[in-house]
């Protein structure tokens, strides 16, 4: 529609400044031509938008106009005020200042639209932290939200899943809540790498600076290595015969990091393949599972749980009560 397409006229060269009228029919996604089409209806209509020919000129909006919420569409109001999506800002010491914020956008708003802020409140909620979420604070994000912002150099000691412990300077980046987990992204060796807070411990914030790269994007680079960060840390692959009625214990525990190779099998046995951190995970689940199933690879995790069984029977033999 012709008029949402004002109203993101005036938005963007509101938030930008001055534009170019190419880089303006680019961003709305119109001609050259409808741009200024758009330009001269804006100005009839009483808004002080102009436009300037010649090198360094644009189209752009007094300095001094402001729009209203009163131009947000239903739908748009709908996203601002989803109950629940600043629980995770608690995390990081900003949850009254997002509260604070929804509270000063809804006064905001004409009274036609208040009801609706009331509607998907009572409808609609986001809880973006896990179940065993721990609530006390994050040790050390005081000191990480302080070098990421300044662009200051930090002196880690970080453990590693197989418990090493190492010591390390990085750059860091930014900061990035998964499923109600923080990880630091930072770079060392010239490689981005990611970090969770969780496993730092102790964080020196360095008096040196660093020069952050012009090309990193963080949205960009999140999306197109979280999946090679869930790699790395789903390392250890283990194949399972297991007895279908316990596939969906697997489905619950594992959910997103197994697959079935073989459908089940007469007597109801199946192939699945599982991903998981640690032989010390893999040994759990199949204690877990019981006489439900059986190691067929790999062979060391076949021995480590035949070790381990040994050792319990010996525990919990009657001649040891």
């Amino acid at each position: 529609m012709r008029a949402d397409r004002l109203l993101a006229i005036m938005l963007i060269l509101q938030t930008r400044g001055k534009m170019t009228a190419q880089l303006l029919a680019k961003e709305v996604g119109v001609s050259i031509r409808t741009i200024l089409r758009d330009v001269e209806a804006l100005s009839l209509a009483g808004i002080p938008i102009y436009a300037e020919g010649g090198h360094g000129g644009g189209i752009a909006l007094d300095e001094n106009y402001r729009t209203t919420l009163t131009g947000l569409k239903e739908s748009e109001l709908r996203t601002l005020f989803v109950a629940g999506t600043t629980r995770l800002l608690y995390d990081i010491g900003l949850g009254e200042a997002a509260e604070s914020t929804q509270r000063k956008l809804s006064a905001a708003l004409p009274l036609q639209h208040q009801s609706t802020v009331d509607q998907v409140h009572q409808r609609l909620y986001v809880d973006p932290v896990w179940w065993w979420h721990d609530p006390s604070p994050m040790a050390f994000y005081g000191e990480l939200q302080r070098a990421v912002f300044e662009d200051r150099l930090v002196e880690v000691v970080y453990e590693h899943y197989d418990g090493e412990q190492v010591k390390r300077v990085l750059a860091p980046y930014s900061l990035v809540a998964k499923a109600s987990h923080w990880y630091l992204i930072a770079e060392r060796d010239d490689e981005f790498r990611m970090y969770r807070l969780s496993r730092f411990y102790s964080i020196t914030v360095k008096n040196e600076h660093f020069q952050r790269r012009e090309d990193f994007d963080l949205v960009t680079y999140w999306h197109e290595n979280a999946q090679r960060f869930a790699d790395t840390i789903t390392a250890y692959i283990l194949t399972l015969r297991v007895h279908e009625n316990r596939l969906k214990f697997v489905q619950w525990l594992v959910s997103g990091r197994y697959e079935v190779l073989e459908e089940p099998t007469a007597d109801g046995w199946l192939t699945v393949r599982l991903r998981l951190e640690s032989m010390e995970l893999a040994k759990m689940l199949v204690f877990g599972l019981g006489h439900d199933a059986v190691v067929i690879e790999p062979h060391d995790l076949h021995e480590a749980v035949l070790n381990d069984a040994r050792q319990l029977l010996e525990k919990y033999a009657p001649n040891n009560t």
